[in-house]
């Protein structure tokens, strides 16, 4: 087997997994002996896992994930109320391929943020895309698109994300241009995509904070229909 022209085509090809396997198992004299069939399946898996690598890390940078957090490392041992056969469940993403939703509350300093983002980093694993955005940042700039001719794009890149975490919300009340942004964001991924929304304000007050009673109405039904929810209790651990 000519070796440097294959590799040559391989590179050429784009297939730069497989151009490594190829080198990798040619410089090893013990796998000679495998067949055809089966260097054929080595340099296939490797270029399958090198792909799917790659997409993972275009996915991580384009969620800007506040924390860089994972699933595994977790910790199920502080007192804060995570129930762990949940969250482990949540981490399979089904419920982001059911289109369900997320909603996580507590105190500040008990790790809802980093909880979330650990989601989201599985999420972008498991090849959905996810955007992560702190919610005052988020209203501020959608003020700043709809002045500038920007808003209809950006709320029909939010509308098409698998997963949007939107992270630190309340307790602030909404303003009116606030509160018909959130409709819109929610309306348009309403049984379509998954959110993840974290707050400091038991979702039982997310009425007050919404403030009209109407869009309220609309909002927290769309919002609270088909979502899964983590209520933490305890004190701060910023070490998360």
């Amino acid at each position: 087997m000519l070796t440097h022209p294959t590799l040559d085509q391989l590179s050429e090809l784009g297939l730069h997994g497989m151009a490594k396997a190829f080198r990798d198992l040619d410089a090893q004299p013990e796998t000679r002996a495998l067949e055809h069939g089966e260097w054929l399946a080595i340099l296939l898996e490797h270029e399958a896992t090198l792909r799917r690598q790659k997409r993972f890390e275009v996915r991580a940078r384009a969620a800007r994930l506040r924390h860089a957090a994972q699933v595994e490392d977790t910790d199920f041992r502080a007192e804060r109320g995570l129930d762990r056969t949940l969250f482990l469940n949540l981490a399979t993403c089904d419920w982001i391929r059911k289109r369900h939703g997320l909603l996580v509350t507590g105190p500040a300093g008990v790790g809802k943020s980093w909880l979330a983002c650990a989601l989201g980093h599985r999420a972008c694993r498991e090849d959905f895309s996810v955007v992560y955005h702190r919610a005052p940042r988020l209203f501020a700039a959608l003020a700043l698109a709809r002045g500038d001719g920007r808003y209809a794009r950006m709320l029909k890149a939010l509308a098409r994300t698998d997963l949007l975490i939107l992270d630190d919300w309340g307790p602030e009340k909404l303003n009116d241009d606030q509160r018909r942004d959130l409709l819109e964001i929610i309306e348009d991924r309403y049984e379509r995509r998954s959110t993840i929304v974290t707050s400091q304000v038991p979702v039982d007050q997310w009425y007050e904070i919404i403030g009209n009673p109407t869009i309220a109405d609309a909002i927290l039904e769309r919002l609270v229909h088909n979502a899964y929810r983590i209520e933490l209790t305890g004190e701060s651990m910023r070490k998360n």
